[in-house]
């Protein structure tokens, strides 16, 4: 903390995730927060969010927040190629680690053919993997800092909800489904395996992956046992680029060697079932939720589109600057518009958790266990779908 009391947060990045970090801190207020300093690639970039936020200090260095003896938390917002390298550099320089999803990936090795995603096997690269985020939950470990997982989802309000009927009730989750899907990624690097780490399954269908999982652990909490992963069975593919150009001019996925439609099934131990989808190819905003049939109740837990306002606009005349909804590729016509979006989607609460559980010396609700299950099946899918049979994580 600096002289004043305050928790001073050092940010890594300057994209989406960033915009939805800070917003999400600036509705909270109960524990005192310095924003000190932002890094990025660019110059343009980073200054316009020191102005936006009110940074003190913006720089192109990260080892710039490494040596800022008053920060106390990295928040890591960069493209997941350089998640590790970062959080391990924060960790070693006595920094507590907020991490946005996904924790990590595989990102190609010395001698990997290119592209990795088409000439590397999913095999190796789920091993590769497991090598690394163990060597990572040692560092972690070993640190005595807080990694607080980003994972908004568990944070949304309707996901919140339930978990609290599931303790309360001590209900049996026997069917669960989720899904994130949108039409693309604004990233220009969200094609490419070796940025992204995979393609819309790790980008967008983390998200209901690990509100699934954590719901599910609720569950076992309130049982007081433990339900594992017992198989994951995927299938995935491309579907875009069977698109002629005109076909194409509402979608904005291009992935090269990544997929942009995914589905998996998988079987926990206790033989229930969760169904994840997630694809580049739907129009009309992101469509974000959660299900779950239980033994005593059905919970369903919607993000977006929600229903609490509906547009009709004829034309986009004067909307420029007027945000609908996350990917819409018009505002013409009918639309559902997102309404305090860093708070349905969980982003605000998620921050606040964070803030506090440094403030406070506590546990966060997304710890580092949720970010290593979470990617752990991310890559047992693409295995699962690359040799065609359910998969033992």
């Amino acid at each position: 903390m600096n002289s004043k009391g305050e928790i001073c947060i050092g940010m890594a990045g300057a994209g989406r995730a960033t915009e939805l970090h800070m917003n999400a801190l600036q509705r909270y207020t109960e524990v005192p927060v310095c924003y000190k300093h932002i890094i990025a690639r660019r110059y343009e970039q980073v200054n316009a969010f020191k102005e936006r936020y009110g940074f003190v200090n913006a720089s192109l260095c990260f080892d710039d927040l490494l040596n800022d003896p008053e920060i106390d938390v990295i928040d890591i917002c960069t493209p997941p190629y350089v998640h590790e390298e970062m959080i391990v550099k924060a960790l070693e320089a006595g920094k507590h680690v907020i991490c946005e999803k996904p924790l990590s990936g595989y990102f190609g090795k010395s001698g990997d053919a290119e592209p990795i995603g088409l000439k590397v096997s999913k095999a190796k690269m789920y091993d590769e993997l497991l090598d690394s985020i163990d060597r990572l939950r040692e560092k972690i470990s070993k640190s005595g800092k807080k990694f607080m997982y980003a994972e908004n989802f568990v944070y949304a309000p309707a996901v919140m909800k339930a978990a609290e009927v599931i303790r309360k009730k001590q209900c049996r989750i026997l069917y669960a489904k989720g899904e994130e899907s949108l039409k693309g990624s604004s990233s220009p690097v969200a094609g490419e395996w070796n940025k992204t780490g995979g393609g819309t399954f790790i980008r967008v269908g983390a998200h209901p992956l690990s509100a699934i999982l954590w719901l599910k652990n609720e569950e076992a909490k309130a049982h007081g046992e433990t339900i594992t992963i017992k198989t994951v069975f995927a299938d995935m593919g491309q579907v875009t680029p069977n698109l002629s150009e005109y076909e194409h001019r509402h979608i904005a996925a291009h992935p090269n060697d990544v997929e942009d439609t995914a589905t998996v099934i998988i079987t926990f131990s206790d033989n229930t079932r969760a169904v994840i989808m997630a694809c580049d190819t739907l129009l009309g905003g992101s469509k974000n939720y959660v299900e779950l049939y239980c033994n005593d109740a059905v919970i369903n837990c919607k993000m977006t589109m929600s229903d609490m306002m509906e547009t009709y606009f004829l034309d986009e005349d004067k909307l420029n600057d007027v945000y609908i909804s996350e990917m819409l590729p018009s505002k013409t016509g009918w639309n559902k518009p997102f309404l305090e979006d860093e708070i349905i989607r969980g982003y605000t609460d998620e921050m606040r958790d964070f803030i506090e559980s440094i403030y406070y010396d506590r546990e966060p609700k997304s710890t580092f266990d949720l970010a290593y299950d979470t990617i752990k099946i991310i890559y047992a899918a693409y295995k699962s779908a690359e040799l065609g049979v359910a998969v033992k994580p």
